[in-house]
Parts: structure tokens; C-alpha cells; sequence
């Protein structure tokens, strides 16, 4: 007869198995701290500061937790954006926007980065300031690069923020934030504070967590370096014919907006989308019964800030209502909240019908959603390459869970 563990008993093997993996990764961490300090003194940091910086640095066990950690469930566009632009945003936007409206200004003139913008990056990064992350950057850091899964990287940012503390005679104490090390106002990692964070106030310092005159003056250098192009929206949110072929959505699939004029997509409140050669594409973040948006140039910009297309369409859109504009003209769909065991089983089903989406992750990335379309290319369905309940019926996946998100 097979044994099964009771679900406590699992419980407390994981839990001893954890405490022992911690035990030993504490154990190895102090020699790794040695070698850490010895590295920062040979790139010319102080020996008396290294020293004194290393010795209060703990281990955090909860860092690597999270850094291993995956979210049980996927994240859907009407989720994410109704978490983002909302109307304390949008209301505690317009008055950051008329504190500081000089300052914006200034920075536009310079860096020809619009206001909105501005203020709508510092709202989603750490809601105007009010949460900066709680915690200590130094010990975040050292705990990653002594771990191996992604050492160099996280070794190099430490390296950074230990000159950077040197630099601006900051105190370690004070240096709080993600748990990947991302700092300040505006949550820039240590390299990009060193490379791009500049001095906003005239103090002579450089100060992302004390000084919002700092963090947006960054925040506009930042962007300009990044590629932004003055004069340009980040987007739009358009109407797209009932004919339209979704094959033609996505990055790859440019085109001028006189070309995408004669297919037939007009503004979301369908007047013209307008004559010329700026070219843009398609998005589509919530499949064809979700809105549409055009995407220009400076929302590629607003991606290698965080590459993702949902953060992009959130920071352009309450950009927008900063601005005063209006919301969303199409409604957000409700969305079953599908588990990565449902996409798993999906992306799974759709290799073993001939639809390569490669190992399956629970990720909804470029290669699955060119697997669903062709699926649904073949099965006589709107090709949007979105995950519908009716692709996920066809496939056999019901979803974990039957909450919307």
C-alpha cells in the first residue's frame, strides 16, 4: 500500500530542510563578506570604511526567498492596470505636479521630457515617495551576490553602492529599499544612480531618498539617456475595425500611421488617427475583447525602464490623467485568474498539438502567445494570441481559481 507524508508533516521536513539550507548559506556568507570587502578596497574604497560597512552587513534569508519565489498566479492587464491608475494616483499626481511645476518645467525644457511623464513614474514607482521599501540595501545586495544564481550581477551593484555611500557620504543605515536593491524616489538600482542620478536641488549631493528635487531632475536624465524623444506621446489608445487581423499586432509588425489609417484604426473615440510617417504597433495587452492601444517610440523608452508592456500602457495612461485627459474609453474584461499551473498546462497541450512554445513556465511570453495565435489561425478563432477562456476550454484547462483579476 503507498504511504503518503501528511500535509503538516511536509510542512516540517520543508521547514527543517529550509532552516538547514539557511543555516549553511549564513555559515558560508561570512567568508563571502571577507572576500567582498577585500574586492571593494581594491577598487578604492577606504579600508577603515569597507571594514566598518561589511561588519554590520547580516545575511537575509527572506531575499532569497524572494528571489526564488514565483507569484502562484499570472498577472492579467485589467489586474494590473486597476491597481495602478487609480484615482488617489491621479489626484495625489496633480498635486505633486503643482508642488513642484517649476522645477517640471525646467526639466522639460532641458531634457524635453513632459511633466506628466515625470510625476506618473514617480506614482507608480513608490507611490509619490510614500513607500520607498524597507529594506537595507547593503544587506540585500551583499546576501544576492554571495548567492550564486545571478552573483556577478548582483557583486557589480554592490560594488556601486558601497562607492556610491562613500561618495555621497551616505549613511548605510538610511540606504533602504527593494529587496533586489532598488533605491529612492524613483527605485533606481545602484548602477543607474551612479550613471544617471544628479543633483536636483543645489546641495552639491546626490540624495534619491531625502531630496524629490533630485529624484525627478534623475528621473528626466535618466529617461533622456534612455532615448526619449521630445514632442512624442508614449501612445494611444485606438479602436480597431471588426475585421481587423491580429496577426498584425506586436513589436515586429511597425508601421506609419498613414499605413495603419487605411486599415481602418481610428482614435479610441473614433475620430482620424491622423497622416504621417511616425510610425507605431499594436497592443493588445488584454486580447480583442480588452482595449487597444498604439504604441510610439517612447513607449519601447518607457519599457528598458521596466520591461514590461503593462507597466508601459499603466505609466503613459496616468500620464495621461495627470495631464487631464481621459480614461480608458474601452472597458476592462473580467479575467479568470489563472495559476501558472493553468498556463503550464496550456503551454504544454500546445506543444503536444504541434504548436512550439518551447519548456513550459507559466509565462505568457512572445512564444506562447504566437502559439495560441496560430491555434487559432487553424481552429477559425480571432487570432489574438491572448489565452480566452475559449482557447483555454479548447485545451482542455480549466482555471484553478474562479475569482476574476
Amino acid at each position: 500500500m503507498k504511504r503518503t507524508l501528511s500535509c503538516g508533516l511536509r510542512i516540517s521536513i520543508l521547514s527543517l530542510l529550509t532552516a538547514i539550507s539557511s543555516a549553511h548559506a549564513a555559515s558560508n556568507f561570512n567568508e563571502c563578506k571577507t572576500a567582498l570587502a577585500e574586492k571593494a578596497v581594491s577598487q578604492g574604497v577606504d579600508a577603515e570604511l569597507a571594514k566598518q560597512v561589511f561588519d554590520e552587513i547580516s545575511f537575509q534569508p527572506r531575499v532569497i526567498e524572494l528571489d526564488r519565489s514565483q507569484p502562484e498566479f499570472v498577472q492579467t492587464f485589467p489586474g494590473y492596470y486597476s491597481k495602478r491608475v487609480t484615482p488617489w494616483r491621479i489626484n495625489k499626481g496633480h498635486e505633486m505636479y503643482e508642488k513642484h511645476r517649476q522645477l517640471l518645467q525646467q526639466l522639460n525644457d532641458k531634457y524635453g521630457v513632459p511633466p506628466h511623464y515625470l510625476v506618473a513614474f514617480w506614482g507608480l514607482e513608490t507611490n509619490f515617495g510614500t513607500y520607498k521599501g524597507t529594506m537595507p540595501v547593503l544587506d540585500s545586495l551583499t546576501t544576492l551576490a554571495c548567492d550564486e544564481r545571478r552573483s556577478n550581477y548582483f557583486t557589480q551593484e554592490l560594488m556601486v553602492a558601497i562607492a556610491l555611500l562613500e561618495r555621497e557620504a551616505l549613511e548605510p543605515a538610511n540606504m533602504v529599499g527593494s529587496w533586489a536593491g532598488a533605491m529612492g524616489h524613483t527605485q533606481f538600482m545602484p548602477s543607474a544612480y551612479s550613471r544617471y542620478a544628479i543633483d536636483g536641488d543645489g546641495d552639491g549631493k546626490i540624495n534619491l531618498w531625502d531630496s524629490e528635487e533630485d529624484a525627478l531632475s534623475s528621473a528626466a536624465n535618466f529617461l533622456s539617456q534612455l532615448g526619449w524623444q521630445p514632442g512624442f506621446r508614449w501612445g494611444r489608445e485606438i479602436t480597431l475595425p471588426e475585421d481587423f487581423d491580429y496577426r498584425l499586432t506586436g513589436y515586429k509588425q511597425q508601421r506609419s500611421l498613414s499605413q495603419w489609417n487605411k486599415l481602418g484604426i481610428t482614435k479610441a473615440d473614433g475620430s482620424p488617427l491622423g497622416e504621417g510617417e511616425t510610425e507605431g504597433y499594436v497592443v493588445v495587452p488584454a486580447g480583442h475583447k480588452g482595449p487597444a492601444f498604439m504604441a510610439y517610440k517612447n513607449f519601447r523608452v518607457i519599457m528598458r525602464w521596466n520591461n514590461s508592456e503593462f507597466y508601459a500602457i499603466a505609466v503613459g495612461k496616468l500620464a495621461d490623467r495627470i495631464a487631464g485627459e481621459s480614461g480608458l474609453m474601452a472597458s476592462l474584461p473580467e479575467l479568470p485568474a489563472y495559476s501558472r499551473d493553468d498556463i503550464i498546462r496550456l503551454q504544454k497541450t500546445l506543444n503536444e498539438k504541434g504548436f512550439d512554445v518551447g519548456k513550459p513556465d507559466g509565462i505568457i511570453g512572445p512564444a506562447t502567445r504566437v502559439g495560441i495565435r496560430e491555434y487559432q489561425i487553424k481552429n477559425d478563432m480571432i487570432a489574438d494570441g491572448f489565452p480566452g477562456l475559449d482557447v483555454m476550454r479548447a485545451m482542455g484547462v480549466t482555471p484553478a481559481a474562479d475569482s476574476t483579476s
